[in-house]
């Protein structure tokens, strides 16, 4: 083999991890694989997909190494591998935004208008945690919650959010987070808990962020 056939070769090697990534649907699994663990049927409930279809998906996931699977019983587990996947998919979530500006105008009309008040970012809702004036309610499904979570937040699911908001004290503002920046829910949250005359905001991003930033995390 001569030396350009090894040098297509490698480029080609490294074309499969781009290959993997290659469609939404993949990139779906990928940002809540960064929430935690979940089972081909999990993954296929919040994707909106057949359990066939994101069985293939994340075959090919995983043969561009970005999860991997475990077998417990009948049920099949997918993960990210580690945290440089993770990190990965930050960087590239962050790039994408910062060079296609269609990305960043689905991403709100996806989200919904913008908070006429300033999200709260990590530096600021961790020394709000540290005095203790914030109540941080994490609004994404309990599995997730379960998973990992804010230190102290309580798990508050956006569809129990009506039902529960006697939980949430008045007299200290309110933060709510889901899974990252293109995530409806913490939005969502918002709006509902001002119209109930709670001072919310929503974090600036999400889970992911914080853990990968080494803040303090519980589950």
């Amino acid at each position: 083999m001569d030396t350009r056939e090894l040098k297509e070769r490698l480029y080609e090697e490294l074309a499969r991890m781009g290959k993997a990534m290659a469609s939404s649907k993949r990139l779906e699994l990928l940002d809540l694989l960064a929430q935690g663990e979940r089972t081909v049927e999990a993954l296929a409930t919040a994707a909106a997909m057949g359990v066939t279809n994101t069985s293939a998906h994340l075959q090919v996931l995983r043969r561009g190494g970005l999860v991997t699977a475990r077998k417990q019983g009948t049920h099949v587990y997918y993960r990210l591998p580690d945290d440089d996947v993770a990190q990965f998919m930050l960087r590239f979530r962050n790039l994408a935004r910062a060079r296609l500006a269609d990305v960043e105008q689905a991403g709100r009309d996806y989200v919904g208008p913008a908070d006429h008040v300033e999200p709260v970012t990590r530096d600021e809702l961790l020394a709000r945690l540290r005095s203790g004036d914030v109540t941080v309610v994490d609004v994404r499904p309990p599995e997730e919650y379960a998973a990992g979570h804010i230190a102290g937040a309580l798990s508050v699911p956006i569809d129990e959010l009506e039902a529960r908001l006697a939980e949430l004290p008045t007299d200290v503002g309110v933060v709510a987070y889901c899974r990252g920046p293109f995530c409806v829910y913490s939005s969502q949250a918002v709006r509902r808990l001002r119209e109930h005359g709670h001072q919310a905001q929503r974090l600036q991003d999400g889970f992911p962020e914080w853990r990968l930033e080494g803040l303090p995390t519980g589950g």
